[in-house]
């Protein structure tokens, strides 16, 4: 694979992963309602780490095919979606509650968080279409290259990218509305309200279709 090839998909990507969706939302969550943002975004890399695995080995391509498959990944995923931001908007919590939340039960809670985070990217239908659909444009049997390791190599491109991008939300979100504990409500509350849009959209859109 060419580093022309590879700079093209490096910016694709980050204009994927620079647009708010349900991981920026559940990231910027985690910032507000958890000690570290740690356990989030490894939740949030573990479900993409899946999808990459899964491609890596070509069943990509079958599910692909499969729309009874796609539509039934995307049902899933808009369900959870759809519970969980209506969790968060149940319980939006302000950052002192949450620091008093982590000092009594960090550990559970560490476990749950990285769960969930797995769950949003794991079933959320973006993260499938991105490897199933995207990734194929970039890969080029002829090159020399296996097709496993292309993927490979755009998989862990797309991971970094992730990780740093979640990792900075995440942050900037416990950072600027640390000491601003209506506005982290209100953020909070806008976080539950996307995912709950995100969720019902992709619904809609694949029932319809």
């Amino acid at each position: 694979m060419d580093t022309t090839t590879l700079a093209a998909f490096l910016a694709v990507d980050l204009l994927l992963v620079f647009t708010p969706g349900a991981d920026w939302a559940y990231a910027i969550s985690a910032g507000l309602r958890d000690r570290s943002v740690v356990p989030a975004v490894a939740g949030l890399l573990t479900g993409h780490a899946a999808y990459a695995l899964v491609a890596v080995a070509g069943v990509a391509v079958i599910v692909a095919g499969s729309p009874a498959a796609l539509t039934a990944l995307t049902v899933a995923g808009s369900g959870y979606l759809l519970w969980l931001g209506w969790g968060v908007l149940r319980q939006p919590v302000a950052p002192a509650a949450a620091e008093r939340r982590a000092e009594r039960g960090a550990e559970t809670s560490a476990l749950r968080v990285l769960l969930k985070g797995a769950g949003t990217s794991g079933l959320n239908p973006k993260a499938l279409l991105l490897y199933f659909s995207l990734f194929p444009q970039f890969i080029d049997p002829v090159t020399g290259w296996p097709v496993a390791a292309q993927t490979g190599l755009l998989s862990t491109v797309h991971l970094t990218v992730c990780a740093v991008v979640y990792l900075a939300v995440g942050l900037l979100a416990r950072t600027v509305l640390a000491t601003r504990p209506s506005a982290a409500r209100v953020v909070t509350r806008v976080s539950g309200a996307m995912m709950i849009a995100i969720g019902a959209l992709l619904l809609v859109e694949r029932l319809a279709a």
